[in-house]
């Protein structure tokens, strides 16, 4: 997790230093844009080939692998003449998208693996912890390293944090030969060796993890609408804070993220000792019922408040932030570890499509809407989601059977193995693995 919180600051620290160099050395604000949708369309791509690969590697080596080319890239950058400079910035922006996604979906469907299935929702909040104090570093540190040693001292940092990273992962304590899909093939059955001779078979896979689990669709859904209205609030706060001091508009941007990862860091804090006390995690519920105050909050942070009240909207938006994260990583990682990866690859796909498609729409209706208006109607859109999705979630829990038979029964009938009967059964939409054993 240390490695991971090092590499997440190198990824914040470069958000901010290439995005300068891009604009530096083009002299146009469009490279810039073009950099960032290069960036997520490999993501994008990513996220779609990622459950594949972790059904024929292992998640050990990917994440390493990952690492070390996010690295390369790096030293490439470094290296490149000025006549390849524009070249070499769009192999960064290929490799550091693709290898981002491989990594964070690598390890997220690792975690049961490394600390046990009890702990899950403990280490994703550590996690989560680490990232947000990274970002925070990141964005802080990136302008006073670019401004006092210059891009190559940065990138150069920023290659470093990746080396750390790849040399944690590699004295990690989990298994580095065969890939779920070989447990698969081992099981008995003989469908993991049948789909691992038919080819790639990624897509059907992806999609099967969410078919056979209908509430768990529905909660990648509102994970990519989520991401669209992200997309919305990242855009319009650097334009929100030019209107209230156009002189210094950077110190309100710098605030309002310090004062949301104290949110976040808050809520991991909370979310650990509750875990630790009750043996359960936050589940579903905890993760549609966070979006709505996540997405609530987000908009009222652009409706001109005073900047005190405006602080406490952005700490809650950034604990709801938080819960959601853990809540929705933690659900997904009850899935039988043949359909995990799988799954957390399509929601990364989902997840980049939505930020991506929302960076475009948004940027074209700040041009003609107040920050406002057009945060209230992304993020509006992830609270219509959010309800159906718990309106779902209380459908589930109705509809569950009361006897010994209920689920178990059902999904023996579906054809699923005992071991996925039991472990979690995502589609019930309201509790996970954790609360599941505990009856």
């Amino acid at each position: 997790m240390a490695g991971y919180a090092v590499s997440s600051y190198g990824t914040f620290l470069n958000m901010v230093a290439l995005n300068l160099f891009v604009y530096e050395t083009t002299g146009r604000a469009l490279a810039m844009g073009l950099f960032m949708a290069v960036r997520l369309a490999s993501g994008f791509v990513a996220g779609l080939v990622v459950g594949g690969l972790l059904a024929r590697f292992s998640a050990k080596s990917i994440m390493l692998w990952a690492n070390v080319g996010q690295g390369a890239v790096m030293l490439v950058l470094i290296l490149a003449p000025d006549s390849l400079v524009t070249g070499a910035l769009m192999a960064v922006s290929v490799v550091i998208g693709a290898c981002g996604t491989l990594f964070m979906v690598a390890l997220r469907s690792s975690i049961p693996e490394m600390v046990g299935e009890d702990r899950r929702a403990w280490a994703n909040s550590l996690s989560i912890t680490g990232r947000s104090m990274a970002m925070v570093a990141g964005f802080a540190s990136a302008g006073v390293v670019v401004s006092l040693v210059g891009y190559t001292a940065a990138f150069l940092l920023d290659m470093a944090t990746f080396v750390i990273c790849a040399v944690t992962v590699a004295l990690l304590p989990i298994a580095g030969g065969k890939g779920a899909g070989s447990e698969a093939g081992s099981s008995g059955t003989g469908k993991g060796e049948k789909e691992a001779k038919s080819g790639p078979r990624w897509r059907p896979v992806a999609f099967l993890a969410l078919a056979a689990a209908p509430g768990l669709g529905l909660m990648v859904a509102l994970r990519g609408v989520d991401a669209f209205g992200s997309s919305s609030h990242n855009a319009a706060l650097p334009i929100y804070s030019t209107s209230l001091d156009a002189s210094n508009p950077a110190v309100f941007v710098s605030a309002f993220w310090c004062v949301w990862a104290l949110g976040n860091i808050g809520a991991q804090q909370v979310i650990q000792r509750y875990t630790q006390r009750t043996g359960k995690t936050v589940g579903a519920l905890g993760f549609g019922y966070g979006t709505v105050v996540m997405s609530a909050a987000f908009i009222a942070a652009f409706a001109g408040f005073p900047l005190a009240v405006t602080a406490v909207i952005a700490l809650i938006a950034g604990a709801a932030d938080g819960l959601t994260e853990v809540a929705y990583t933690s659900h997904l990682q009850t899935l039988p570890a043949t359909l995990r990866g799988h799954a957390f690859g399509l929601s990364a796909t989902f997840e980049n499509l939505g930020f991506g498609v929302g960076m475009i729409l948004v940027a074209a209706a700040l041009d003609r809407f107040s920050p406002l208006a057009v945060v209230g109607w992304s993020h509006g859109a992830a609270i219509v989601v959010a309800v159906v999705f718990l309106l779902r979630v209380a459908a589930l829990r109705r509809a569950e059977p009361a006897g010994p038979t209920g689920r178990a029964g059902e999904a023996g009938r579906a054809g699923l193995r005992k071991e996925e009967a039991v472990e979690g059964r995502p589609d019930r939409g309201d509790r996970d693995g954790a609360e599941v054993s505990r009856g």
